[in-house]
């Protein structure tokens, strides 16, 4: 099958903190955890976290390396953006902070004008976008 349009997307990064990562992602958030594995302490073994929304065609993949961690290397135009085509809702975004995350301006105008967004625990940020995707 060729890359197209209903290939699924994994987005992978490095974590400081899986533990931490999953607060803000499952319970501010609310992807689903699904998947996670431990690696041990063997270099070149990870611990794994995959999150979700089951139904979606991308997840987000978290990896951390005990025996030698990977520190992650966020800017300020990371960006991991959900279009909400709607207001953003004040306790989606009281939620994100309560489970470590850190409302910021971002540098590009446009976010701030059409979203909120929020650095997570390992200092990437997610932008919760008024506007519906639209391609065109």
């Amino acid at each position: 099958m060729p890359a197209n349009g209903q290939s699924h997307i994994r987005i992978a990064r490095p974590s400081r903190d899986l533990a931490a990562a999953e607060r803000f992602f499952a319970q501010g958030l609310g992807l689903s955890v699904l998947y996670r594995a431990e690696g041990g302490a063997v270099p070149g073994e990870h611990d794994l976290l995959m999150l979700g929304w089951p139904a979606a065609s991308w997840h987000l993949e978290l990896v951390n390396e005990p025996a030698a961690p990977v520190q992650p290397r966020p800017t300020d135009e990371d960006l991991l953006v959900i279009y909400l085509d709607g207001p953003v809702p004040d306790d989606l975004v009281a939620r994100l902070e309560k489970h470590g995350g850190t409302r910021v301006p971002s540098p590009n105008p446009y976010w701030n004008e059409w979203g909120v967004t929020v650095e997570d625990p390992d200092g990437y940020r997610l932008v919760l976008c008024t506007r519906a995707w639209s391609s065109s």
